[in-house]
């Protein structure tokens, strides 16, 4: 099982020379992945419930830093060569679909294919108002916007009629590495997310669950929807974060078919010390 690190764009991963740091390290001690989440807007009093956490709030601070993540991978693919980059997650229906297909493909064409489109449907209704988008019906909005940037990834000349996006006879380029597609991962825990994964995405991305067995349950709901869909399970890829792993949760996640265990850390705030903070962790889990 590869492992992964959910390290950049927040807080001390927010700065240029950590961001580097962390890329380069990451890179060569082996990780598989760096990822990297999105808010466009914070607010300092919620009244939108965070899905992660058991009180529903959301632990980074309204006014800590928190990059755009296209932006930050885009630095940290520059400051490597071999590690894989991810949005975990970008929240897709707050966007244009057409920007973000031509961002995305930039971003895989100049890392030489190494992005994964994680996206998600977004909780918070003060980020959907501030953005000037409905939050109703965004997963609809979601699955259509990913139908769209598979069409302007995949087409010279791209057509595309829906209910929130369309286009007619439009070329957009650059065109992604790995045959004009970029593998696209949903992020979320409901079942309703866990469809999604089933139903249109490449892979998925369980975040901040508690233990092996809540990845457990969350695989066998995913496998009886792909079931009932008609859809090959093995055909996603399965990335987790837990909320307190241990080394021992290894082989268990291994077990169910998890492809990537996820680890969720705050680097260090000099960038003198990353290189050192990495390889902590990479001999601690990396087998």
């Amino acid at each position: 099982m590869q492992l992964g690190l959910h390290a950049l764009g927040i807080g001390a991963g927010a700065d240029r020379a950590v961001i580097d740091a962390v890329a380069a390290a990451a890179d060569d001690c082996g990780f598989a992945t760096l990822w990297a989440g999105e808010h466009v807007v914070m607010v300092d009093r919620s009244t939108s419930r965070y899905p992660y956490s058991d009180d529903g709030v959301i632990a980074v601070p309204a006014q800590a830093d928190w990059l755009d993540p296209m932006v930050a991978l885009g630095f940290a693919a520059a400051a490597s060569s071999r590690i894989a980059v991810a949005t975990g997650v970008l929240l897709l229906p707050e966007h244009n679909p057409v920007i973000v297909a031509k961002q995305a493909a930039s971003l895989d064409r100049l890392s030489g294919g190494r992005l994964i489109l994680g996206v998600g449907v977004g909780w918070s209704r003060e980020e959907f108002d501030a953005l000037g988008v409905p939050f109703e019906h965004r997963a609809a909005r979601t699955a259509e916007y990913v139908a769209a940037m598979r069409t302007l990834w995949r087409d010279d000349l791209a057509s595309f009629d829906g209910q929130f996006v369309g286009f007619d006879s439009i070329r957009v380029n650059p065109k992604p590495v790995r045959e004009r597609t970029i593998p696209i991962v949903v992020g979320g825990n409901s079942d309703p997310a866990l469809r999604r994964a089933a139903t249109w995405a490449d892979g998925w991305y369980g975040f901040n669950l508690d233990g092996v067995a809540a990845v457990r349950e969350r695989v066998g709901v995913l496998e009886r929807l792909c079931a009932e869909l008609g859809r090959d399970r093995g055909e996603l890829r399965l990335a987790v974060a837990l909320r307190s792993p241990h080394v021992d949760d290894v082989g268990g996640l291994a077990e169910l078919g998890v492809d990537e265990l996820v680890l969720v850390e705050a680097p260090p705030e000099d960038p003198d010390a990353v290189a050192a903070w990495v390889s902590s962790l990479a001999e601690q889990w990396i087998q």
